[in-house]
């Protein structure tokens, strides 16, 4: 009732888009506690059930209210292995459950958790804990992204040997190789890295499973595999003209340019917007991810497609309050000039006589629900238009993982190719094979692949030890006894 709710806010556009650094301008520790202390301490926190983390929300904003930094720093790590990166990038579920939020702004639960990492960091209260002893058991992590460092981390402080398989240059998937360095440097990445290397976590890098290192060598090495691989199989946009050169996987486009800022120099065929028209086709995270990259890298224009409906700003009707909203969200990127369209499906690229993409024809769209069968969508006649464009990025979504190692382990995979693996237990069909993140659930956000890390590492040490004092979700981290 006294505070309004306040986040951090952007450089200049005119200024961040020169480079490829972080731009949010952090709070004052005044303005954060005033933050803080719009938290209503509910008697059902609701937050609770939209954090797939099950973070004790309530509890570390009345410790920053209370100026309790390093308290809050410990009731938050209690549940969130990388507070740093969510803080960063959760589009913040929790927020949208906040009880707060049914008739006022929510609390800025996702700003009070990166300050809160960062203060953290800042005194030196996130260090190395390696477990007081080892369990004897070894186990094979595949794959370094939220959910593989969520489960390593996991499984190493329950005292068990842990490595992390990755088949990129460095650990983080996603996160380093996905996520442009002006949503998260990856300094912040490789913070966190060295304290899991403390703690005797190893990284094997430039190893691809299923390829370098079989199946048979890790059952014969591992006690148990732990499978996080990520959704890697990205969907196709199968249209006249789609082998055009210009026609771009949007996480090719994205992972060129983080080795880019990085400094690596061999890049193979450079993928660059300067001087072009670009468009992405997709309206989601990676389509923003796309946006803000081209306009750094000097595109002439950028435009955004989306074949959907363009939603509400309000919470629709039929989606109340606490579940997660599908409503009209404008990224940092989007209000760097983009011209965003919606009910717009493209129809084909078109390309000059080399190859070489210089246009695409689309067609407006709408969507009509069809008793007994959900939404049709129906192209509108007449509605055809030819676009300008040298690069079109196709941000899309993933439809599946990668199967090799899965084949070779005998893993059993569902019609998208995703493991399964029940969430019960989070083990496949093949005893010690276990499955985390979006390998085993599809697509999704970093909160969920953090969160299935830790379940999966829960189970694999049950599985290995006969219980478990891991926590589950919600729960803080215990030791074993």
């Amino acid at each position: 009732m006294e505070f309004d709710r306040k986040v951090e806010k952007y450089a200049p556009v005119e200024e961040r888009v020169t480079h490829f650094k972080e731009f949010t301008i952090p709070l004052k520790e005044k303005e954060l506690k005033e933050q803080g202390a719009r938290c209503m301490d509910c008697g059902i926190p609701f937050c609770h059930s939209g954090c797939p983390l099950g973070n004790l929300i309530p509890d570390f904003n009345d410790a920053v209210y209370r100026g309790k930094w390093d308290k809050a720093s410990q009731i938050l790590h209690a549940t969130n292995n990388f507070p740093e990166f969510t803080g960063r990038l959760c589009p913040a579920p929790c927020e949208e459950a906040c009880v707060l939020g049914i008739n006022e702004d929510p609390v800025s639960i996702e700003n009070i958790e990166k300050s809160i990492a960062e203060t953290a960091f800042k005194n030196g209260w996130i260090v190395a804990r390696p477990p007081e002893k080892r369990s004897g058991k070894t186990v094979a992590v595949i794959g370094s992204g939220p959910a593989g460092l969520a489960a390593a981390q996991q499984l190493n402080r329950a005292g068990h040997t842990v490595t992390v398989f990755e088949r990129d240059e460095k650990p983080g998937g996603l996160l380093r190789y996905g996520i442009p360095d002006f949503k998260m440097e990856k300094h912040i990445i490789d913070r966190r890295l060295k304290i899991m290397e403390a703690e005797g976590i190893v990284f094997k890098c430039n190893v691809h499973v299923g390829q370098d290192v079989k199946a048979d060598a890790l059952k014969a090495e591992f006690d148990a595999v732990v499978l996080c691989g990520g959704a890697t199989v990205r969907r196709q946009l199968p249209i006249e003209g789609a082998e055009l050169k210009g026609v771009v996987q949007a996480m090719d486009f994205l992972a060129q340019n983080n080795r880019r800022v990085d400094g690596v120099k061999e890049l193979g065929e450079e993928i660059l917007a300067e001087g072009k028209n670009v468009i992405v086709i997709g309206g989601g995270d990676t389509g923003s991810d796309c946006i803000g990259t081209s306009f750094r890298q000097g595109a002439a224009s950028v435009s955004n497609f989306e074949i959907l409906s363009k939603p509400t700003t309000e919470r629709p009707p039929d989606q109340p309050w606490p579940f997660w909203p599908m409503r009209l969200r404008t990224s940092s990127s989007h209000k760097e000039g983009v011209d965003r369209f919606f009910s717009i499906s493209t129809k084909k690229f078109v390309g000059d006589s080399k190859g070489q993409l210089k246009g695409l024809v689309t067609v407006e769209v709408a969507w009509e629900k069809v008793p007994g069968k959900g939404l049709s969508l129906r192209e509108i006649e007449g509605t055809e238009k030819e676009w300008k464009c040298e690069l079109a990025l196709l941000a899309l979504g993933f439809t599946g993982s990668e199967t090799t190692i899965a084949g070779q382990l005998g893993v059993e995979t569902d019609p998208r190719t995703n493991i399964k693996a029940s969430v019960k237990d989070y083990m496949t069909n093949v005893p010690g094979v276990f499955a985390a993140g979006d390998q085993r659930r599809g697509q999704s956000l970093i909160v969920w692949a953090i969160s299935e890390g830790r379940q999966a590492a829960h189970h694999v040490d049950a599985y290995l030890m006969g219980a478990s004092n891991l926590p589950l979700k919600g729960e803080g981290d215990l030791p074993r006894v």
